[in-house]
């Protein structure tokens, strides 16, 4: 899964990370959503590599731009190199507890596989998935019978389809 820190250098970055946030969920870090890949702290120069929630993301700029000035703030004077890489490739497994909790209060549901996903404003499982298309291509919108609430459910993993048999 993720990587973790192992010299100061690179903790110290993972630390200053933390407090970038996903500009499409406030509550989430980076770092609780999982999009941090690995950081490599090397003489003058700091990497950070990050993974795409996906492609086409309008929010990778911003991200991007967050992270050279956190990093940037926490390892000065270091050369700053942060890229977008998409292998691994991102999925939901990524997201830490403490994401999935701020989903939970931001009032998305934390990507899951059972279902009915439960409601993250009332906790019950009376719910449809209306549509497949959220307002990202990461989530997905349901809605709830008993509060009557609509919510966005982030999208899990995709399953690898099986090939089917030649025939």
């Amino acid at each position: 899964m993720v990587k973790q820190p192992d010299d100061p250098g690179a903790a110290a970055v993972w630390e200053a990370l933390a407090g970038v946030h996903d500009p499409e969920i406030p509550p989430c870090s980076i770092t609780d959503l999982g999009v941090v890949e690995d950081v490599r702290v090397d003489g003058g120069a700091v990497e950070v590599d990050l993974l795409p929630t996906f492609a086409g993301c309008p929010a990778l700029d911003a991200i991007r731009e967050d992270c050279e000035q956190v990093v940037a703030a926490a390892a000065p004077g270091a050369e700053v190199r942060v890229r977008f890489v998409t292998s691994p490739p991102w999925t939901s497994d990524r997201i830490t507890p403490a994401g999935r909790e701020a989903l939970r209060t931001y009032g998305i549901t934390p990507p899951a596989t059972d279902d009915p996903r439960p409601c993250p404003l009332c906790g019950s499982r009376n719910t449809v998935q209306e549509s497949q298309f959220g307002p990202t291509l990461c989530r997905a919108t349901s809605y709830c019978r008993d509060c009557r609430n609509p919510f966005e459910t982030f999208k899990p993993k995709l399953i690898a389809l099986k090939p089917r048999p030649a025939s």
